[in-house]
């Protein structure tokens, strides 16, 4: 599908269907983000494909299409949005190989040491012998001694070269992996960042029956205050609420981009009243601030947020979690906004 949506985007039939595509997402309310936009433009260029169907199903459903959903769509269905995340476990992989290495060299390394060790105490202790073979032995023994010696010398030096490489290499890899874990606009961890730290915590705290929060939270009536101020605008709010979020999401708490105005706060070791008090000063602070416009510096008002958090249950899932703290996050909503709400206690089988 990709490589033929790729060869019309190239044609003349190139801008009818990136007309088509933004006619589209105006229709549907969808905002044209780049990310947004690349998911739209294969919907209407490619009908009849597995993303079309998907995104069919979900209007005819009457659901919304948020930047979220974009995000998902695009790492489920678009080769770029997949390659990143392949990238990433290719990533982890040669990480780990590169360890094995370290060890292998540094094995070998104390291996050649003491084998040289051992050649010069066998010479010393045959040295004081008569015996003639004993000393044409003792000779031939010192001298594959010293050239073993020798060699060692070279080779741990080798050794060391090729370590400190094998070290930079994996500082390298980490920096990589950091960027592409982190969201661009808010330097707060990025979706895919989250998915693997709540699935780690949730693997810890069923091992360890330690307590584990889920807390998700929501700029309130963002689309109307991008409607009236723009998309930069909309930016420098997000940017603000992230940074009130990432302070209160200091490890070993995980503060994280979740998608679009959209964030999440992970409490591992934590119960819920902790997690509401924590999402309580935020919320607080997020509305006491009156933003103003930067390039007109004109007053943007109040901005507020909601928040759901969930506790988790024991032998809980990951995404039964997320489906808790979800859904209290929308009985705020529902509420009024610019509050917090505990989720349902997880059902108890019968």
């Amino acid at each position: 599908m990709s490589s033929d949506v790729e060869t019309l985007l190239r044609a003349p039939t190139a801008y009818a269907i990136a007309r088509r595509a933004i006619a589209a997402m105006e229709q549907h309310r969808v905002w044209p983000t780049p990310g947004n936009f690349e998911v739209w433009i294969h919907y209407v260029a490619h009908k009849d494909g597995p993303l079309a169907a998907e995104i069919d199903q979900m209007l005819e459903a009457g659901e919304a299409f948020t930047d979220a959903v974009g995000e998902q769509l695009a790492a489920k269905y678009l080769p770029k949005a997949k390659l990143n995340g392949e990238i990433l476990d290719a990533g982890d992989a040669l990480a780990q190989e590169l360890d094995s290495v370290s060890r292998a060299i540094e094995s070998a390394r104390e291996t050649s040491e003491a084998y040289g060790q051992q050649l010069a105490t066998a010479s010393k202790s045959l040295e004081n012998e008569d015996t003639s073979g004993i000393k044409e032995m003792v000779e031939t023994l010192t001298s594959a001694t010293r050239r073993v010696q020798r060699e060692n010398r070279t080779l741990e030096t080798q050794l060391a070269d090729t370590t400190a490489e094998v070290g930079r290499l994996k500082e390298h890899l980490e920096l990589v992996r950091r960027d592409a874990l982190t969201d661009g606009l808010t330097h707060l961890a990025n979706r895919k960042a989250f998915d693997e730290a709540l699935e780690k915590a949730c693997s810890e705290a069923e091992a360890s029956g330690q307590t584990l929060t889920l807390a998700v939270l929501d700029i309130d009536h963002f689309k109307s205050f991008n409607d009236t101020w723009g998309h930069q605008t909309g930016d420098q709010v997000i940017r603000y609420v992230a940074s009130v979020i990432g302070r209160a999401g200091r490890s070993p708490r995980i503060a994280a981009r979740y998608g679009g105005e959209e964030f999440a706060l992970i409490f591992p070791g934590e119960t819920g009243e902790t997690a509401r008090a924590v999402l309580e000063d935020i919320r607080e602070e997020v509305s006491s601030r009156v933003l103003k416009r930067r390039s007109t510096n004109e007053d943007l008002g109040a901005i507020t947020v909601s928040a759901g958090f969930a506790e988790r249950g024991p032998g809980e899932t990951t995404a039964g979690l997320v489906e808790r703290a979800d859904a209290a996050l929308y009985a705020s909503k529902r509420g009024g906004r610019n509050r917090t709400t505990a989720a349902d206690p997880v059902a108890k089988a019968a």
